[in-house]
């Protein structure tokens, strides 16, 4: 699901596309606001959505199309020694690698809305990344930014974003993108007491009644590979989608994996405060992925992506995703 095509300028290797095109110049998504911080203060309302709509497409569309993942990498990338002389030069301010996410973040990505403990995926992933290019810890700075800021076109005032932003075709065209450092599945939640808990074959999974929040690649999903008999409700925020499910308006929630996870083992409760969700499973991969982001053309990408390659290469990334991810992601695979 890594680098495949060339953007921003860079070369880039050709791989086999995916057919999820929702993806691609289409549909862009984000978790953030109102999402329960697990280690934090409870009563935190639940995540919902943000999102930017850059297209509308159909279903027959988004069938059509085929999605080729895409991330910049150097045609030559530098090794690692070359960057631990060189990066220094390349910083946004020299001495520090400045790293932006959004305020606040959230488990498992990040623990107690505090970047700088190394605690949560992306955080541990960020000072993962400056110890192989030979940075200090202490050198390693956070800076606030938006995430709909992010992936605007123009100048940043960091070294990268880390933010769980999903490459697509759209926004490589304004900003760089590193190789993946988290493979992204799909996956359905639905209520305990649900038939879709033992029945949900490929046959059986296009009789159920599907919501989502619109503009997302769950909804996507939906349509161009379940292909449900009965047209999939959408919703304009996920708690509305959550409500319905709660509810028994719709039958199930197309979400990716850690996300659905964490809905289904700590958010979507009953009156008693219940938990009433399970996630039935996930999906085979289809693309997409995680990347960090950078101004256009930044140079500093050749040594970012020579650190993660060297993270995936040493099974860092691997233990990382076990420590932090693993309980949101340890769901059989099934198929749609």
């Amino acid at each position: 699901m890594s680098s495949d095509r060339i953007v921003s300028g860079a070369s880039a290797k050709n791989a086999p596309s995916s057919s999820l095109a929702a993806l691609e110049d289409g549909l862009d998504r984000r978790y953030t606001t109102k999402h329960q911080n697990l280690d934090g203060p409870e009563g935190n309302q639940m995540r919902t959505i943000r999102l930017t709509l850059v297209g509308v497409l159909s279903a027959s569309t988004l069938t059509a199309l085929s999605l080729t993942v895409g991330v910049a990498v150097n045609a030559a990338t530098p090794s690692l020694a070359s960057c631990k002389t060189t990066i220094g030069a390349q910083e946004y301010a020299k001495g520090k690698l400045t790293v932006a996410t959004d305020n606040p973040v959230y488990t498992p990505w990040f623990v107690n809305n505090k970047p700088s403990n190394g605690k949560g995926y992306e955080s541990a992933v960020v000072y993962a990344v400056a110890t192989v290019l030979g940075i200090k810890k202490s050198d390693v700075k956070w800076a606030y930014e938006p995430f709909n800021s992010s992936y605007a076109p123009g100048p940043k005032s960091f070294d990268f974003d880390i933010n769980e932003v999903s490459y697509t075709a759209a926004r490589a065209q304004v900003v760089t993108f590193s190789t993946s450092y988290y493979d992204v599945q799909q996956s359905i939640v639905t209520l305990k007491t649900s038939k879709m808990v033992t029945h949900h074959s490929p046959a059986q999974l296009k009789g159920y009644l599907y919501g989502d929040q619109i503009g997302t690649t769950g909804l996507a999903y939906i349509n161009v590979y379940i292909k449900p008999t009965k047209p999939a409700r959408v919703f304009n925020t996920l708690d509305q989608a959550v409500l319905a499910l709660q509810t028994g308006q719709i039958d199930a929630i197309v979400i990716d994996t850690p996300t659905g996870q964490y809905m289904a083992s700590a958010q979507i409760v009953n009156s008693k405060k219940k938990l009433v969700a399970t996630q039935v499973g996930q999906f085979p991969s289809v693309g997409e992925h995680y990347g960090f982001l950078f101004t256009k053309n930044n140079p500093i990408v050749g040594c970012i992506n020579a650190a993660i390659s060297a993270l995936k290469s040493n099974g860092t990334l691997a233990s990382l995703q076990k420590k932090w991810l693993g309980i949101y992601t340890s769901v059989p695979t099934i198929k749609p």
